[in-house]
């Protein structure tokens, strides 16, 4: 399947059911890591956080609210909208031109957006964020894990459905310490048929 195709249909998914996804409530666990990524931002005096993959920005507004100068970009310019009414400065912009926003920031924030990435897009998509992160950066990525796969994902309750990227903790870590210092590696077992992979990286 095409990057591009793949972009197509997530950006008419997102769009379709933006103001549902706007409407629901936060899954609990997901308040614990979000947390304790603030924390360490605040405790190393960081200032602006990227999000990428803001969707209706929730996360971003979470921050915003802390203190945080933040922007947010989203390939869906439904979700955009969404980010903007809650006053946050986002834009239309998927996770491969990042060098656009000729911007650099202290923090990123990846919640259940790379897991979007084809396999063999990820380490393009990790060196643009690299290059937009200021020396000794801080970066969250959060995706489900737990077997090394990617498709569409056939359970999928959205249509067309959405395509999605698996790793294995070994093979994910593998991938990230070529571009990253990892400072925390948690699994999160959320009741689901995969477990939540929460990890915290440092700028090298």
């Amino acid at each position: 399947m095409m990057q591009t195709q793949i972009k197509r249909d997530l950006k008419e998914i997102y769009n379709k059911y933006a103001n549902q996804r706007d409407k629901d409530k936060m899954q609990e666990w997901k308040a614990k890591p979000r947390q304790v990524f603030l924390e360490l931002i605040k405790s190393e005096g960081k200032k602006t956080l990227l999000e990428i993959g803001a969707g209706h920005g929730r996360d971003s507004l979470f921050f915003k609210n802390n203190g945080i100068e933040v922007t947010a970009i989203d390939l869906s310019d439904e979700m955009v909208k969404l980010c903007r009414t809650k006053g946050i400065e986002a834009y239309e912009m998927d996770f491969y031109n990042l060098s656009q926003l000729n911007k650099k920031f202290d923090a990123v924030w990846a919640m259940n957006s790379l897991l979007h990435v084809e396999k063999a897009n990820l380490e393009l998509v990790l060196k643009e964020i690299n290059l937009i992160l200021e020396s000794s950066g801080l970066f969250f990525m959060g995706v489900w894990g737990g077997e090394d796969k990617e498709g569409i994902w056939e359970e999928d309750i959205y249509v067309p459905r959405r395509f999605y990227a698996f790793y294995t903790d070994e093979s994910l870590i593998k991938v990230l310490k070529k571009h990253f210092k990892i400072i925390s590696f948690e699994q999160i077992d959320t009741g689901e048929k995969h477990y939540f992979q929460s990890i915290i990286m440092k700028k090298k």
